[in-house]
């Protein structure tokens, strides 16, 4: 502390201490410095003992030091002898232990190029005995050979012999591209005459002596063979069935050679080895499918069909008036004369939506094939390698390979087989051929059929309530045309063509129907009576029934094919869901046929009924009073007069309506009838006055009123309209000395009148 305030002091120069107050200023500076000195040196004196403690130990630990220092010395002399000693007999064992491992290594070149000879020996001798099996074997043993042994001079000097002096790994490649020609050649010979065992014995030798892909070339060849699709004599393009027919026979053929060879494939050549074949295979289908797609195209004058479509001309979907359909309707067969057959139309687009959906199935079929080989790992025990029976025939020869053991696959493998099925022509080819000719030919054949429905459209007196053909029509067309485009197979065609049907069904058939709604009215006025306006009203309610009947048909067609097996059957199952959705995007049209059914059914009322409503009520309720004592009211409870009226006034305004509507419909129009009368009705009686027994007839009367009502319709609801007037009739019914606030407060009614409406009604007593 004392040094580190001496070092802090910076004494003055002298020659700058002129005057005496510096110069005593400086002297007491030195006086301060000299007392830390002294403070620093009498701290210093006091504590030297410590330090002369331990310089006392430190000198008696010398002794010890010096022993230790003197056993390491002895200690490291010896060490230091053994060491050597040990490095020097440590030297001579690992020469011993590396003349012994070159030692071992020279027996087992020497062993190896023994067995190298003598396999190559056997080999030759196999050869010329034409035993393929034990030849194939001896190959097998020789390839095991490393290959510096093969290659290495003391095999090239001591295998060669005088029958054979080329060097080994020569030797073993000329046997081994031997083996390979008569291999090739045995198996082609096997092939072509359909000897299955001898096709099955030469196709597993192949891998064993490093030819896989030779052995699979050669296989490919064959299946190829096997599935090339040759039309019988007999049949005829012109024919429906052929180019479904042959299709299906050529799938059904690369179906059966992978689900029965994929195994034995995989078992000899190893997992994935199925996918060079599978892409020959594909590749003639592609070829096949090709020229059968071309051939029905040309055959079937498919180019002409899309141009006869594009130029026609529908009767009724282009009408502006109902005048023109039915005129149209009249000159419908001179017409047919010059338009496109439409059953030849249902025909091609049958045809093509079938060739579609047999590619369809077959790509799930192999997606589902595929897809079982990756799991199935444990199905390779307990199954015989061959059939001895050679029959003539390329049936024999898949029997014979699906008798052999089934090989694990991997997923790398099947995704390998499962993306040359995706990139394979035949489903571009598919795909083309379905966009270009079926979704237009469809779309053209279901307004072709709406409006052959529309034109031929007559009620259906079959039915009750009475409706047009023009629903079971359509809809049976289109269900036709919905199974038929779900048997395609085609997830993107689904999803395209049901958008173009929706607008189709919305524009030329609801459409139409909302132009006949609109042109029932169009030449004869809501002021026509008589007969004219009783059928303007038939055919009207007629066209209501059928966009109701529309609304329940689509509902259950949709249904009916989610449920349906067409969407399990036709795809993938990640492509189910997708399906589903384009399918259920025909339930927009619902909504779209019920709000013209409204607007219809609403516009019919305004036109016939809500006139007729206006007097309604006042004349029911002529003369009436229920202002009574006890002989009026017996008088009144006798005539009855109020339900009378209402009964007869009631069955004069609906006549007619009941039985024509549906049940929906006549619910509807029921329900805005009841709307537009109870509104009225609650004005009318709050303008009355009522005496006790006056509030009691007027409760009956309007029970028997709604009970009346309830008995017309099978739904529930009438009663829900009648509240507020129910409610009227409770308050008019209250004791003369309970408070209408108090009784509107604590009865827990859920009142529809509001509580200043409750005090009116309830001054309406006298």
């Amino acid at each position: 502390m004392a040094i580190e305030i001496l070092e802090s002091i910076t004494r003055p120069d002298l020659r700058s201490l002129t005057t005496l107050p510096d110069i005593l200023a400086s002297l007491a500076s030195l006086e301060q410095e000299e007392t830390g000195v002294s403070t620093s040196l009498s701290e210093l004196l006091a504590n030297t003992q410590p330090i002369v403690d331990t310089l006392t130990r430190l000198q008696g630990l010398s002794p010890r030091l010096n022993e230790l220092y003197d056993e390491a010395t002895a200690l490291s002399g010896t060490v230091s002898t053994t060491a050597k000693t040990a490095d020097r007999v440590g030297g001579r064992v690992r020469l011993l232990d590396e003349e012994m491992k070159r030692v071992r290594e020279a027996g087992d070149r020497v062993g190896q190029v023994m067995e190298l000879k003598s396999s190559l020996a056997a080999l030759q001798s196999s050869m010329e005995s034409q035993d393929w099996e034990s030849a194939t074997r001896h190959c097998a043993r020789a390839m095991a050979t490393p290959l510096d042994v093969t290659s290495g001079h003391f095999a090239e000097t001591a295998v060669p012999t005088s029958e054979s002096p080329l060097p080994p790994a020569q030797t073993l490649q000329t046997s081994r591209e031997a083996l390979l020609q008569i291999f090739r050649d045995q198996f082609e010979k096997a092939s072509t005459s359909r000897d299955a065992a001898a096709t099955s014995r030469f196709f597993k030798l192949f891998p064993a002596i490093g030819w896989e892909e030779e052995g699979l070339q050669a296989y490919a060849a064959f299946v190829v063979d096997l599935v090339k699709v040759r039309a019988p004599a007999s049949a005829k393009m012109s024919s429906p069935l052929y180019f479904i027919t042959s299709l299906t026979a050529l799938f059904e053929s690369i179906a059966m050679i992978v689900d029965q060879h994929q195994p034995v494939v995989e078992k000899y050549y190893g997992a994935g080895k199925m996918a060079s074949v599978l892409e020959r295979l594909l590749q003639e289908s592609d070829r096949v499918s090709k020229g059968l797609i071309d051939n029905w195209i040309e055959e079937r004058s498919m180019k002409r069909k899309l141009s006869d479509i594009a130029n026609s001309a529908f009767q009724t979907l282009s009408s502006p008036s109902a005048s023109q359909i039915r005129r149209a309707t009249s000159t419908m067969n001179v017409a047919e004369e010059d338009t496109v057959d439409a059953r030849e139309i249902d025909k091609v687009i049958t045809e093509v939506a079938g060739m579609g959906g047999r590619w369809g199935m077959f790509r799930k079929f192999l997606y589902e094939r595929l897809e079982e080989d990756e799991d199935d790992e444990d199905d390779s025990e307990g199954r015989p390698t061959e059939e001895p029976q050679a029959p003539q025939t390329a049936k024999s020869i898949n029997t014979t390979f699906a008798s052999e053991q089934d090989a694990p696959g991997s997923e790398a493998a099947a995704v390998e087989e499962i993306q040359a099925v995706e990139t394979c022509a035949t489903r571009r080819i598919m795909l083309n051929t379905l966009e270009t000719y079926y979704v237009p030919l469809e779309v053209w054949y279901t307004r072709s059929s709406i409006d052959k429905a529309h034109t031929l459209s007559k009620p259906d007196l079959t039915q009750f309530p009475i409706i047009t053909t023009t629903p079971d029509d359509a809809f049976y067309i289109l269900k036709i045309v919905m199974n038929r485009l779900l048997s395609s197979g085609n997830p993107r065609i689904v999803e395209k063509t049901s958008e173009l049907l929706r607008e189709v069904m919305d524009r030329d058939y609801a459409g139409v129907l909302k132009k006949k709604l609109d042109d029932v009215y169009r030449t004869g006025g809501p002021g026509s009576t008589g007969r004219g306006e009783k059928e303007s009203r038939q055919s009207f309610i007629i066209l209501l029934n059928d966009l109701d009947i529309s609304s329940s048909h689509m509902e259950r067609l949709i249904k009916d094919l989610l449920t349906s097996d067409l969407i399990s059957q036709n795809f993938l199952d990640s492509e189910i869901e997708g399906v589903k959705t384009s399918v259920l995007s025909l339930t927009n049209l619902v909504p779209r046929f019920r709000s013209t059914l409204r607007a219809g059914i609403e516009q019919l009322f305004n036109q016939l009924l809500r006139p007729k409503l206006r007097m309604f009520i006042p004349d029911v309720y002529k003369d009436v009073s229920y202002v009574l004592d006890d002989d009026s009211y017996a008088a009144a409870e006798y005539n009855d007069i109020v339900r009378k009226r209402f009964i007869k006034a009631w069955e004069g305004l609906v006549e007619g309506y009941k039985d024509t509507f549906t049940e929906s419909n006549y619910r509807l129009f029921f329900g805005l009838t009841i709307d537009v009368l109870v509104r009225p009705w609650e004005k009318f009686v709050a303008a009355l006055k009522y005496t006790e027994l006056g509030a009691i007839r007027f409760d009956r009367d309007l029970r028997a009123v709604t009970t009346y009502l309830s008995s017309q319709t099978a739904f529930g609801d009438i009663r829900e309209k009648f509240l507020r007037l129910q409610q009227i009739s409770t308050l008019l019914n209250l004791d003369s000395e309970e408070d209408v606030d108090d009784f509107y407060n604590s009865s827990g009614i859920t009142w529809k009148l509001n509580e200043q409406e409750a005090r009116m009604v309830g001054g309406l007593r006298v």
